[in-house]
């Protein structure tokens, strides 16, 4: 069997040896190059790595093992692998035969350019009838959760910490600080829903489903984000939907409180959250703001955000 393992910021080759038990296993370093014979890949770091290879990842199509060794770790996490020994324990019953590789969906973030273009081919959603032509530019995957508005804010500042502290808290220590300096921005968000009507040919439209001032609006494949918050508390991995939160105007005071409860996916019982499922959804803002997934900066708004149904193989217990 031939192995790559890609190891992120941190990670040495150190970390392979309680992987190598097997001496049939040939193994080999980095991201394999499309059409190089490999087996397996088992990925070191958290979501941010993960992120940043998944385009590849879905175009190689192999089984992958995260290996959870980064700052976050909710998509290992969410695939129930909390610690690297989980991560061996699924890699000896692969190793043994088992049939523990499953596929899940990815979401997908398309930046739209308003303009005179015609829609992109590679957007995941399209265009209403009678509205202005637009373009999705270079989409890109995400596998957990991918936010608008207070978690950009965070995770920017978040990624500036020391890499020790972004592993002990570091989301949390942002979040603690933005909360009371952070204005709700207006936001508008629309779901793509299919016409029902007897003389309709089945033609998709754009439906408003949120316009408010807004602190967060977070589109969740896994329910963790920013460290073990359950944001999405009812996202599954396999079902083609995305699991939208939206966080109205709220006081700080009360934001600050409420805080804890996501924890435990109890802030859903706040007047304020929103919460729907959907394929698709278009986020349109006054003046663009960054978008952030899994950690990592993705684009500005306007977007659209849709789902990938089994993009990805992953290995899991």
């Amino acid at each position: 069997m031939r192995v790559a393992a890609i190891l992120g910021l941190g990670c040495s080759a150190k970390n392979l040896k309680p992987f190598q038990f097997d001496k049939g296993v040939e193994w080999r370093m980095g991201m394999p190059a499309a059409g190089e014979r490999c087996d397996v890949i088992l990925l070191f770091g958290g979501d941010g790595t993960i992120h940043r290879h998944l385009g590849q990842l879905v175009r190689l199509g192999l089984p992958v093992l995260v290996v959870p060794a980064g700052s976050g770790n909710d998509f290992g996490r969410a695939l129930g692998l909390h610690h690297v020994r989980d991560s061996v324990s699924a890699w000896r019953k692969f190793c043994s035969g088992a049939a523990n590789v499953c596929r899940i969906d990815l979401g997908v973030i398309s930046a739209m350019d308003i303009g005179g273009g015609a829609p992109s081919t590679t957007a995941q959603c399209r265009s209403a009838p009678h509205e202005p032509a637009q373009r999705s530019l270079s989409p890109r995957y995400f596998c957990c959760v991918a936010g608008v508005g207070l978690d950009g804010e965070v995770s920017q500042r978040a990624n500036r910490l020391p890499r020790w502290l972004r592993r002990h808290g570091g989301y949390v220590l942002s979040l603690a600080s933005t909360i009371f300096t952070f204005a709700p921005l207006p936001m508008k968000i629309l779901t793509l829903v299919k016409d029902t009507a007897e003389n309709d040919d089945g033609n998709e439209s754009w439906i408003p489903r949120s316009e408010q001032p807004t602190l967060l609006a977070a589109f969740a494949n896994t329910p963790f984000y920013g460290g073990g918050m359950k944001i999405a508390p009812r996202a599954k991995m396999d079902d083609g939907l995305l699991d939208v939160c939206i966080v109205g105007d709220v006081d700080p005071f009360k934001l600050f409180c409420m805080f804890p409860s996501i924890y435990g996916g109890r802030h859903l019982n706040i007047r304020e959250v929103e919460y729907f499922q959907s394929a698709c959804v278009r986020v349109e803002t006054e003046h663009p703001i960054d978008v952030y997934a899994d950690g990592e900066y993705v684009c500005r708004t306007p977007i659209e955000v849709s789902v990938e149904r089994a993009a990805l193989k992953v290995i899991t217990l």
